[in-house]
């Protein structure tokens, strides 16, 4: 039997596995909604195309299954871009369906033509443009193997409207043969040897672990090897939920907001062994002062990124999770050793607890303001260890980072690599919608609320009870800070003049809203807001001028973090 264009990818979708997709019809799509009425698949209709490619991206955070988004031609494709180089940045695989004008009319400026393809090389894995009906059922099968293979990423499936019309026999592929992509899986045995020895003679060791950790499930092999070596461990900001920050080991995050203790371990190390990590600006500070005394050992699944940043003495490419059993295998070959490296590791832990005694991770309390800190802190001692929780980006990202305690993988989903400013509620509405029955909580600042607040109403339509945190200082944080510290407080543009009504907004999308504005009512309104049903804004009025601290200043090293200002 011959299938429509619209109904092969539905049924597509259906043999990958795919249960929910986010999206927003329009014209060049309306074909493929028609059919989803019949199907077994569930759609979420988000109120903007960047929500739902942030929905789809959160959900295959939160799942690590390729999340999936739907968008119409012209303005409604564009609208995914953001989302699409978020996903790209962070490595989460996507795959993005946009409709296009019939294949006739591509390249006349018909009405609501974009050239996608063009727009999108940049920013995914791959892209297709589909012009023929019986191409389509290989070409989804290819963009699912390319989203969730090798480095993950975002595949974007442009698909005119005649191609949906179109009928072709439907068989779905059973395997994937692609010439010019073979990722490595297998890491090097040889490397993984090499590796093992450095471990062993390293006197100052450090595992500097990124998001390949998350996105390979490597967390308990993660957990095993630090254990092992009894080597600390820092994370990334994606790495963040892959090992326990209260584990002993755990040095919390590195980098321009990390700790103290964390820094100073990396800059003093004579071995880092990066996992999954891709040495971004925002870790390393000045290249030229990164982890001076150190070998490195680079662990990562895409070769492109090895050597790209800082040099590296031992390059292993493969999937996380294979180097590092490899690596607990080898290990446990060599008992005797192992034990008597980690005897000789007890100075530089004591070395690291002093820094850690010196300068910890802390703030000046408060009895008249509500500190930023106070309400993170006060938010993970109420909420669920499995709660996952979404942020958006500026200075309530750091804070969430320095101060909540992640225990469980895949809990934290938040924009790294693009700092997408309208991230986090559209991420937690997706790993809402994966997981109904779990605590799921956004925290964000009242300009990146703003971004994408109109998803409350989806929210509210779908029964999605995710909980919002807006840490209110009416400012746009991250901006007035480097003002205050850099520009001589000349707060250009960064002050929100207008205050918003939050608990209003929220009644008006028919959803709860709590507030607080001293410091002893901020635990009454964190259990209120978790003990209703649906969704719930808690606002919170913060300290206006509180800064993230430590820093590391543009241009400085590691060694060179601002403390404390004045």
């Amino acid at each position: 039997m011959k299938l429509t264009g619209s109904k092969i990818l539905l049924e597509s979708l259906i043999q990958e596995g795919v249960d929910t997709i986010f999206g927003y019809p329009g014209g060049t799509v309306i074909n493929i909604y028609d059919d989803l009425m019949g199907s077994s698949i569930k759609h979420v209709l988000t109120r903007h195309e960047q929500a739902a490619v942030h929905a789809a991206d959160g959900y295959a955070r939160a799942t690590g299954k390729v999340g999936v988004a739907i968008a119409t031609s012209g303005p409604g494709a564009t609208n995914t871009i953001t989302g699409i180089a978020t996903a790209y940045m962070d490595s989460i695989p996507l795959v993005v369906i946009t409709g296009q004008v019939p294949t006739a009319l591509i390249g006349n400026d018909a009405f609501q033509e974009a050239d996608l393809i063009g727009i999108t090389r940049p920013i995914t894995k791959h892209n297709y443009l589909v012009k023929d009906v019986n191409d389509l059922a290989r070409i989804i099968k290819q963009a699912f193997y390319i989203a969730r293979t090798g480095r993950p990423g975002p595949v974007v499936v442009d698909l005119p409207k005649d191609v949906q019309i179109a009928t072709a026999k439907f068989a779905y592929p059973d395997t994937v043969e692609l010439r010019g992509y073979k990722p490595t899986f297998s890491g090097n045995v040889r490397m993984v040897e090499k590796a093992v020895k450095m471990m062993l003679s390293a006197k100052k060791p450090v595992l500097y672990v990124g998001g390949g950790a998350t996105l390979t499930d490597a967390h308990g092999e993660l957990l095993e090897l630090a254990e092992t070596l009894q080597a600390p461990v820092t994370t990334t900001l994606m790495g963040m939920a892959s090992f326990p920050t209260r584990h002993p080991l755990s040095l919390g995050m590195l980098g321009m907001h990390g700790t103290y203790y964390a820094n100073m371990a990396v800059t003093n190390s004579d071995l880092l062994i990066a996992l999954g990590a891709r040495f971004d600006d925002r870790v390393t500070g000045k290249i030229s002062t990164f982890a001076p005394h150190a070998k490195i050992i680079h662990v990562d699944v895409d070769p492109t990124s090895i050597k790209k940043n800082v040099r590296v003495d031992l390059p292993i490419v493969g999937d996380l999770r294979d180097v590092l059993q490899k690596m607990n295998k080898k290990l446990a070959e060599h008992k005797d050793e192992t034990a008597l490296a980690k005897e000789t590791l007890k100075s530089w832990h004591e070395e690291i607890a002093a820094w850690r005694s010196e300068q910890p991770m802390k703030y000046r309390s408060s009895k008249t303001e509500i500190k930023p800190q106070f309400v993170i802190e006060k938010l993970r001692e109420l909420s669920d260890d499995d709660a996952i929780i979404t942020t958006e980006v500026g200075q309530h990202q750091m804070w969430t980072a320095q101060f909540f305690d992640f225990t469980q993988p895949r809990t934290f989903l938040t924009s790294g690599g693009l700092g997408t400013m309208g991230y986090g509620l559209p991420a937690a509405l997706g790993a809402q919608a994966a997981f109904p029955e779990r605590q799921v909580i956004d925290i964000s600042g009242d300009g990146s609320f703003q971004m994408n607040s109109q998803e409350l109403a989806t929210l509210v339509q779908y029964r999605l009870p995710v909980k919002i945190v807006i840490l209110n200082n009416n400012f746009l944080g991250m901006v007035r800070q480097w003002q205050q510290l850099f520009f001589d407080k000349r707060y250009s543009e960064t002050c929100m003049e207008l205050p918003i009504d939050f608990i209003k907004l929220a009644e008006a999308y028919g959803a709860n809203g709590l507030r607080a504005s001293k410091p002893e009512e901020v635990e009454e309104v964190i259990k209120q807001a978790l003990a209703i049903p649906g969704p719930v804004i808690m606002e919170f009025k913060v300290s206006r001028e509180e800064n993230v601290m430590p820093m590391v200043p543009a241009g400085a090293g590691l060694n060179e973090m601002v403390l404390r200002t004045a």
